[in-house]
């Protein structure tokens, strides 16, 4: 059996709403802005478009409130998608993959790992909408261009999935080829929405809701000057499993209802993680196998145990050697040696961190079907919490 169902409803909502990049990503605080310590140093924008090039764009379906009915909703659900090298670019990227626990799904990665290259983009949806979401980025890749080089017209997209059925109409397949156009189309630099938006909508971590997160960090000079980050669609654990700075967050909050509607957990390690590692270090695909690996360290940090209910599947990509994949010629790459990867591995393993703690910050208390309930991680009681353990930022307090 799949994992326990996640979550989503900012208010009982009777109107779509169809969230494009950006459009809540300014507003509401991170991690950071609640007085959060973390390690490493964030880009510009603390997200994954800090990494020249990559664009994102998503779209956020909620409608209907109440009692389920299979096709008509509630709807809590939504699409993330993630351009290596923006929209106007169909220049594949190397890439490699990894799967931490393989209760979960993510399309075409067969031939990522057998080629080295991400030929598209990165989508990320619920886990019954995956087929649609599929067909649909081979018909935008078709009808934005012709033939790839070598001549012919195929596709194998990436396509990753959680699964919101706790809080999402999961079976009425709401999630239309027009969404993952949208969510493509609408794909920009800048900041990221974080929360309950995009494939994120529906979802729920560590029994708080959950949803989209993203960071990033920036190597000094010494290591490159290379950045590295992340995006997130967090749907996984247990409540008592959770930490936040090295501090038992769940187990201090674990007298608040979190729950909803629902029968008590049983705090198994259930759910699923997508995660994507973006880089513009000159790194090669066995290289970016390593460092999509380093993201289970980060969500290690948070408490996961990434047990047998779990979907935890990551992917990494380098934007450095542009035209590696041209069908003719000898491409002249670049490569960083092994012995200069330690320090994209922590900025990994943090920018992971981070990015599944901004999710958790950045969501909002949602109703959806049934009337199930996901609350939020509270703020106050957070960073309450934090100060006991003296690990609270007070000069951001």
């Amino acid at each position: 059996m799949k994992r326990r169902p996640c979550a989503l409803a900012v208010t009982t909502l009777f109107l779509m709403i169809e969230v494009s990049l950006g459009a809540l990503a300014q507003g509401k605080p991170r991690a950071r802005d609640l007085g959060i310590p973390f390690d490493g140093t964030p880009g510009p924008l603390n997200a994954i478009t800090d990494v020249k090039g990559v664009e994102v764009g998503q779209v956020t379906l909620i409608t209907g409130s109440g009692k389920l009915e299979v096709g008509k909703g509630p709807v809590r659900t939504g699409v993330t998608a993630i351009l290596p090298r923006g929209r106007e670019s169909s220049d594949p990227v190397f890439a490699g993959w990894f799967s931490l626990n393989g209760n979960g799904e993510m399309t075409g990665t067969t031939w990522v790992e057998e080629s080295g290259f991400l030929e598209g983009p990165v989508m990320i949806t619920n886990t019954h909408s995956v087929g649609v979401v599929r067909d649909a980025v081979i018909a935008w890749r078709v009808k934005r261009g012709g033939p790839d080089e070598s001549g012919y017209w195929w596709s194998l997209p990436v396509v990753a999935e959680t699964y919101d059925g706790f809080l999402n109409d999961v079976n009425g397949f709401h999630v239309k080829p027009e969404h993952a156009f949208q969510a493509l189309d609408n794909a920009r630099s800048g900041p990221v929405a974080e929360g309950n938006v995009g494939g994120g909508t529906g979802m729920v971590c560590y029994e708080f809701k959950g949803g989209i997160g993203t960071a990033s960090r920036k190597l000094d000079e010494r290591s490159g000057g290379y950045t590295v980050g992340v995006l997130v669609q967090c749907n996984c654990g247990g409540r008592e499993q959770l930490r936040i700075a090295g501090v038992p967050v769940g187990r201090e909050i674990s007298g608040s209802k979190v729950w909803s509607g629902a029968a008590s957990s049983n705090q198994a390690d259930t759910g699923s993680i997508i995660i994507t590692v973006a880089t513009d270090a000159p790194l090669l695909p066995h290289q970016l196998k390593r460092l999509a690996r380093r993201a289970s360290l980060g969500l290690a940090r948070t408490g996961s145990t990434s047990g047998n209910g779990s979907g935890d599947i990551f992917i990494a990509f380098s934007t450095a050697n542009a035209r590696a994949a041209k069908p003719s010629g000898i491409p002249q790459l670049n490569m960083l040696p092994n012995d200069r990867m330690d320090a994209l591995f922590a900025a990994t393993v943090e920018a992971t961190e981070e990015a599944i703690v901004n999710a958790l910050v950045a969501a909002e208390t949602m109703t959806g079907a049934d009337n199930h309930k996901a609350v939020a991680i509270p703020h106050d009681r957070l960073k309450e919490v934090l100060r006991k353990y003296n690990r609270l930022s007070e000069s951001r307090d």
